[in-house]
């Protein structure tokens, strides 16, 4: 292991930050790409995550006890694909009055993908229909693969970001919270090695937009560790616009290999990502993600949830 430390970029000259551990987490701790909300009606905060067909638990805040509810589609998806019945990459958003829970169908490193939509009024467990298919799909004869779904809701106007890999990360307007609305356009690339940026988050602040993403070795830790620096990491680049121009803080367009690091390994944490943000009540901003704690162990089925506030008075994310 190593201590990495953020490095200064041009807007932040001088200023070198390092990382604050996770905070608090008890009760059940244990997965894999968080996606968290809190329910408008009581206050509740639910979790959701990949495996057992979209699993998810709640707490009376984000440090828990986390105690379990079930799974969001026990029967799995409609969508004719192979893995419908394992469903990845959560994603839950409240549009007018209605909680959706975006997932990923696919199996590991194939093209062969859509992106699925389930909804609730309460997100009570045995109270999700499933829609199906948003529209967004990949194959062979796409640039992107149609995994990583992330709903921002700007106001109205609603856009799926999503892509692993690939030409990595895409965008597309929504006619609906159900429904892809017109063709995607590529909204960051790195040109270098296997491309490997993936699960996209757009989180607006103050004037910018804010597209948060992981970038490297996600998985396998326990039978292949992956070159010092080339683990899970979380970058993000920025815009005023929320349909692309994003670059980093050096001015480098997140389509050309652009992204500033947020958050990386430190200490007892290592390969953090499948992040997302969330506006807490109390807390404000906080950057959520799953990570491998070293000292419990590097195997997928042992990655653990984790957040941190964020601060954004450098006009950069900073944890």
């Amino acid at each position: 292991m190593y201590l990495p430390i953020l490095a200064a970029t041009s807007l932040l000259a001088g200023v070198a930050y390092g990382y604050a551990s996770p905070g608090a987490c008890s009760g059940v701790c244990n997965m894999h790409d968080p996606s968290l909300i809190r329910r408008e009606s009581d206050g509740t905060y639910f979790r959701f995550s990949t495996g057992n067909r979209i699993s998810y638990v709640s707490a009376s805040s984000i440090e828990g006890p986390w105690t379990a509810i079930g799974s969001v589609l026990p029967d799995g998806s409609s969508i004719d694909l192979a893995g419908n019945t394992d469903l990845w990459a959560p994603d839950v958003q409240l549009v007018d009055g209605v909680y959706y829970v975006y997932y990923s169908v696919s199996t590991f490193g194939s093209q062969n993908s859509a992106i699925g939509v389930a909804s609730s009024a309460t997100m009570n467990l045995n109270t999700w229909t499933d829609h199906g298919s948003t529209g967004i799909r990949s194959d062979s004869s796409k640039a992107y693969n149609a995994i990583d779904g992330n709903l921002l809701n700007d106001g109205g106007s609603l856009l799926m970001s999503f892509g692993s890999f690939w030409g990595d990360l895409y965008q597309a307007p929504m006619s609906s919270p159900r429904a892809v609305g017109s063709s995607s356009y590529n909204i960051a690339y790195d040109p270098a090695g296997a491309h490997a940026v993936e699960g996209p988050y757009l989180y607006k602040y103050g004037n910018y937009y804010y597209l948060f993403y992981s970038a490297g070795t996600c998985c396998g830790y326990d039978a292949s560790m992956p070159a010092a620096g080339e683990e899970y990491k979380i970058k993000a680049c920025r815009s005023s616009s929320a349909t692309g121009g994003f670059v980093d803080a050096s001015g480098v367009a997140c389509t050309a290999g652009g992204g500033t690091i947020v958050l990386e390994s430190h200490d007892n944490v290592y390969g953090p990502g499948g992040q997302g943000v969330f506006t807490d009540p109390t807390l404000g901003p906080v950057l959520y993600y799953h990570y491998v704690d070293t000292t419990i162990g590097y195997a997928d089925s042992q990655k653990v949830f984790g957040w941190n506030v964020i601060d954004f008075s450098s006009g950069w994310p900073v944890v």
